[in-house]
């Protein structure tokens, strides 16, 4: 796969290399100037080890951004009775990715322009090292909650770079980059909610070393990123293709001199991007989605096992929640791109996390496995969301600041959800409310979803 993708992407340069383009100028200078042939044929060779390098780097980071949260979810029983944690601090815990989500996404854009997206992923993947590693053995709930945050600042600036990072990579494969970004993600996050319990039980029933496993495969994602951090113009973005390769050439022209770069980098203007009703719409379809999702990852192994059911049987209905995500988040993307309105899959999706939701409320623990499997297709509006985002800008500036404005804005919305589940848990002592309150944010996540898959960008929009 990571070698077809490569050989794309010579492809899609050679295509660029129009008569009279920069390359084509570049190649003629290359071969009149006596440059030997090693020379000019570093820079594909170059391009695609540095593609797969990117690929590998999105698939380990992206397996990578969910395990942090649904481990703790497996183990939040655990977690609460070891830590001496009420229902409504459990409920604060639930509630800290997206406020880290919210605060240190924001950050991302200008860090990147600053230090290199693939500086600032690897920084973030250094973070969630650390974060895992330290958390399960503060010994106490603010201590571990302050581990959290930085393995969620970690998580944080990944999610909000890796749609630029595919932007600017693979700008003619939107759909199945972020489509294999997504199903990665989903697998990193099925994968954590399905084996941290067994795990746990295997290393002697501590949920602290069933927490801190998961650091290693982190550690894992900091690699590829290492050679990518070092180079700040390793990630061509949109547009700067033939700029990238036109930068390497060096070669004298009639004798009179080396050849200047043929394009500066000019930095784009700054859209003012909450002019864009598109951007609102999918910064509160972002919001209420990753809602429904968090309380799905905090609090539904917590569902089902207050209506009986076990708790490894628990942790493999949240992993089959998760594991749903797998081949769909592949699949949406892809379709999402063939079509003009994204509106039709906004409402499919919902339409499945209201019947889920109705069977918890109805026989949590009869229909146990239907449910999880229609919450899984629902929570399947995220990597919809995440190839909106890609969709709904024209260029690599363009993703970076709807990217950073709808994740950021969207977490903020997404903050009181899993708090107030855990409120109502805890003072009804039952779950009629907290469904009823998933029900309820359900409808309007379905609104705001059609209008942002309406055929728009926001550089149109920012423009008006």
């Amino acid at each position: 796969m990571i070698g077809g993708m490569a050989r794309e992407e010579t492809r899609t340069l050679k295509s660029t290399t129009a008569p009279g383009s920069a390359i084509a100028r570049g190649s003629a200078i290359t071969r009149d100037s006596g440059v030997g042939p090693e020379e000019g044929a570093a820079v594909p060779a170059t391009r695609a080890w540095a593609v797969r390098l990117v690929v590998v780097g999105i698939v380990l980071s992206a397996l990578n951004l969910r395990p942090a949260i649904t481990s703790l979810g497996a183990l939040l029983e655990e977690v609460r009775d070891g830590l001496g944690m009420s229902g409504s601090v459990a409920g604060l815990l639930t509630s800290v990715p997206p406020l880290c989500f919210a605060v240190f996404g924001v950050m991302a854009p200008r860090l990147a322009r600053r230090f290199g997206a693939g500086a600032v992923v690897c920084a973030g993947m250094v973070a969630i090292t650390a974060g895992l590693l330290i958390r399960p053995y503060t010994g106490s709930t603010v201590g571990f909650l302050a581990a959290s945050a930085l393995t969620l600042m970690g998580i944080a600036v990944s999610n909000v770079l890796m749609p630029v990072i595919v932007k600017r990579w693979f700008p003619d494969r939107v759909g199945s980059m972020t489509g294999l970004y997504s199903m990665a993600l989903a697998l990193g996050t099925a994968a954590a909610a399905a084996v941290t319990v067994p795990v746990t039980e295997a290393l002697g029933g501590s949920w602290q070393s069933g927490l801190t496993v998961w650091a290693g495969l982190a550690a894992a994602a900091v690699l590829p990123w290492i050679p990518l951090a070092r180079d700040r113009g390793a990630a061509p973005a949109e547009g700067e293709a033939v700029q990238g390769v036109s930068r390497h050439v060096h070669a004298r022209v009639d004798g009179a001199g080396p050849v200047r770069q043929a394009h500066a980098r000019v930095e784009p203007p700054t859209l003012r991007i909450t002019r864009s009703r598109t951007a609102w719409a999918l910064a509160v379809f972002f919001g209420l989605q990753a809602t429904a999702a968090y309380i799905t990852m905090g609090w539904m192994a917590q569902i089902f096992r207050d209506a009986g059911v076990s708790a490894g049987t628990a942790g493999l209905l949240l992993a089959v929640t998760m594991v749903m995500g797998v081949p769909l988040a592949f699949v949406i993307p892809r379709v999402a791109t063939r079509l003009p309105h994204q509106g039709p899959i906004v409402i499919a999706l919902g339409a499945c996390g209201l019947a889920g939701y109705a069977g918890l409320y109805l026989a949590p623990a009869a229909g146990a496995w239907a449910w999880a499997v229609l919450l899984g297709v629902s929570n399947c509006a995220f990597p919809l969301a995440l190839t909106m985002v890609g969709m709904r800008a024209r260029t690599g500036a363009g993703v970076a600041q709807l990217s950073a404005f709808a994740q950021s804005t969207g977490y903020l919305i997404s903050i009181p959800g899993p708090l107030l589940v855990g409120v109502l848990y805890q003072h009804s002592g039952g779950w009629g409310l907290p469904i009823a309150l998933m029900v309820g944010l359900m409808v309007p996540q379905m609104a705001v979803g059609v209008l942002a898959g309406r055929d728009r960008t926001v550089e149109d929009e920012a423009a008006r």
